[in-house]
């Protein structure tokens, strides 16, 4: 995926998720505990699950974001207007921060190496 790409497809998510806003400098509220039951169901679920499915392909290149995408993505299936809330301010840290994430360029002789310790 080439850096143009991976802008436009910020970009569609932005468009599908706001419209006319402002960026924010952290991707959620600090000291935040997010439940399933709390506040009323989104009415229609579906553009819910399109925007954090989005997300969390996003993640692939956005490091700093996967905590809050997997905390929102908890929330599938019952989501409420709090959860959604969450998902907005995301894409509004998004906005705010095109150029960070990792970017792999096409024809790059990059090699990746990852060690683990199962211990």
């Amino acid at each position: 995926m080439g850096i143009v790409v991976l802008f436009v497809y910020v970009d569609d998510i932005v468009i599908t998720g706001l419209t006319n806003t402002t960026s924010v400098d952290t991707p959620t509220e600090l000291n935040v505990k997010y439940r399933r039951d709390e506040g009323e169901l989104v009415e229609d679920p579906t553009i819910y699950r399109k925007l954090v499915g989005s997300l969390i392909y996003l993640t692939i290149t956005r490091l700093d974001i996967s905590y809050v995408v997997h905390t929102v993505s908890k929330f599938m299936q019952a989501p409420r207007h709090l959860h959604l809330s969450v998902v907005r301010r995301l894409i509004r840290y998004i906005l705010g921060t095109p150029s960070c994430g990792l970017f792999f360029l096409t024809g790059s002789s990059l090699q990746l190496q990852a060690y683990s310790d199962a211990n």
